[in-house]
């Protein structure tokens, strides 16, 4: 079995749109930017042997605020740009009860069968206490970014961290199996 990162996308990759101390998915192509950090610190995880799987909670593609086409480049870009494995979107709106949608750990199911990772030797990286509750669901350990939004941060984080290169590091310090 494998090892792996799990990265929330918005608040972690991509810079979000903060509004009254919220954070909030940037919904047009102008404004999708990565964090300056988010390069250098994939190279490294994926250079110590990690998968890099992004799951991301996509409500405004089923609220009807940002079309599919959008939503697919976006992460085209992950992939090409940042080097990331796999990315894994819901686009089911919070009251719909999708077993993907996070905190629910739906997305990183799928990722542990399709890549046969070891969620032992799995971390999951997210800004929202929603992130950390998936992760911790399959048995991931969890690394919290505080990005100081207004909404409650998880109390059950492994690692808290203030940015992706800090995450990086905490990631690399704590695998129980290092790079061969």
């Amino acid at each position: 079995m494998s090892k792996g990162v799990f990265l929330d996308r918005d608040g972690v990759l991509v810079v979000p749109e903060t509004r009254d101390g919220r954070s909030y998915a940037p919904r047009r192509l102008e404004d999708y930017r990565f964090y300056h950090d988010g390069w250098d610190s994939l190279s490294r995880l994926k250079s110590a042997g990690f998968l890099l799987v992004v799951v991301t909670n996509q409500p405004d593609v089923g609220k009807g605020l940002i079309s599919h086409a959008v939503i697919e480049e976006m992460h085209e870009r992950l992939v090409r740009e940042l080097h990331v494995d796999v990315v894994k979107a819901c686009t089911h709106r919070q009251g719909e009860n999708c077993p993907c949608r996070k905190p629910a750990p739906g997305m990183l199911l799928e990722a542990i069968r399709e890549f046969q990772l070891d969620p032992r030797e799995c971390f999951m990286i997210g800004d929202r206490a929603s992130d950390i509750t998936a992760g911790r669901a399959v048995g991931c350990r969890g690394v919290f970014i505080e990005r100081g939004y207004t909404e409650p941060t998880p109390q059950d984080a492994d690692f808290v961290v203030t940015s992706m290169a800090e995450a990086a590091d905490v990631v690399l310090r704590h695998s129980r199996r290092r790079a061969a």
